[in-house]
């Protein structure tokens, strides 16, 4: 056991499995008293078991740890406000948030249901919200707090995941804002990018990365700008604990941006997948063109593909169509 956060309470959502739980182990590790939020369900979202999260908070105490668990849905405000109220309840203060919790509906737009984008917003970013807008009270009243909220680099955009693309970039809008105005109070906050092996990973079948190859679809995320490439001339890299792709490569860098040590670091983008520790640019201009009046459109028609665009990959380029089947006569 350490003793780096003695003293702090966290909650961490989505805690019973994969990224999560390193995070809530880790947390504990170094003396923090966990609430260990999951509502147990599906990759999809639907059921509901009790057994992740007190699997993780028997993990925690077998260790010499404290630990509650909680299986409220963050996408519910009042389950958000159970979380808090369950760490007040139990430990007296709240210090971390992370809100880790999340779902898939993979669905290409054209196919996707009001329902499939709902859910996934409703996880993610709405969830974001109900967690944080309970959290902040405790924490402003102390003048300290540290919130995390894990993005991902899918915000930059993956084909077949419009939703979780939307409220993943949401996220990290919503974390620069709430830096801005909570920084006064003693409350960081950052936006995470994980990853690893995990449910939701492998989830995603071979079959829609083999379909957006064949397109000539250009990757978002961490492929951002290079094709996307099948699963079979992927090279094979090791999915087993210890390897790149283990999910607990995550927790340290996350726990160390809740302690004192990273008093100056909020508003940013961290990555903290694999054996490497990132920080994200901010949004910037890359290249701009101006005159003393308004352009117009035949000038910019000329002045544009040379000076803005040029170079850039279009990220899925239009196909040509293929040939349909035709029907064949009958009793052919």
């Amino acid at each position: 056991m350490g003793n780096r956060l003695q003293g702090r309470v966290a909650l961490v959502t989505g805690g019973g499995r994969g990224i999560g739980r390193g995070v809530a182990l880790l947390l504990a590790e170094e003396g923090a008293a966990v609430v260990v939020n999951d509502a147990g369900v599906n990759v999809d979202g639907t059921g509901h078991d009790e057994g992740p999260a007190m699997q993780v908070v028997s993990e925690i105490v077998a260790a010499g740890g404290r630990a509650v668990a909680n299986t409220d849905s963050v996408a519910d405000f009042e389950g958000a406000r159970r979380m808090v109220q369950t760490a007040l309840e139990h430990f007296g203060r709240l210090d971390i948030l992370c809100h880790v919790a999340g779902i898939l509906r993979d669905r290409m737009v054209f196919n996707m249901t009001p329902e499939e984008w709902d859910a996934v917003l409703a996880v993610h970013l709405k969830g974001a919200f109900n967690t944080v807008r309970h959290a902040v009270e405790p924490m402003m009243a102390q003048r300290w707090g540290r919130i995390l909220l894990f993005s991902s680099g899918s915000g930059l955009g993956n084909s077949g995941q419009a939703n979780y693309s939307a409220a993943k970039e949401g996220m990290v809008g919503f974390a620069r804002a709430l830096a801005r105005e909570l920084g006064p109070y003693g409350i960081n906050v950052n936006a995470i990018y994980p990853g690893g092996a995990t449910r939701m990973t492998a989830s995603v079948p071979p079959q829609a990365r083999e379909r957006r190859a064949a397109a000539g679809i250009v990757g978002g995320g961490q492929l951002a700008g290079r094709a996307e490439v099948p699963p079979a001339a992927a090279p094979a890299v090791s999915e087993a604990e210890g390897g790149p792709r283990d999910p607990l490569n995550n927790a340290p860098t996350v726990v160390f941006l809740c302690t004192e040590a990273a008093a100056n670091i909020s508003g940013q983008v961290i990555g903290t997948s694999g054996w490497q520790a990132s920080r994200y640019s901010p949004r910037h201009v890359i290249r701009s063109i101006s005159r003393p009046r308004r352009w117009t459109v035949a000038e910019l028609m000329q002045v544009v593909p040379g000076a803005i665009t040029a170079g850039i990959p279009n990220p899925a380029p239009a196909q040509p169509p293929q040939p349909q089947p035709q029907p064949q006569p009958a009793g052919s």
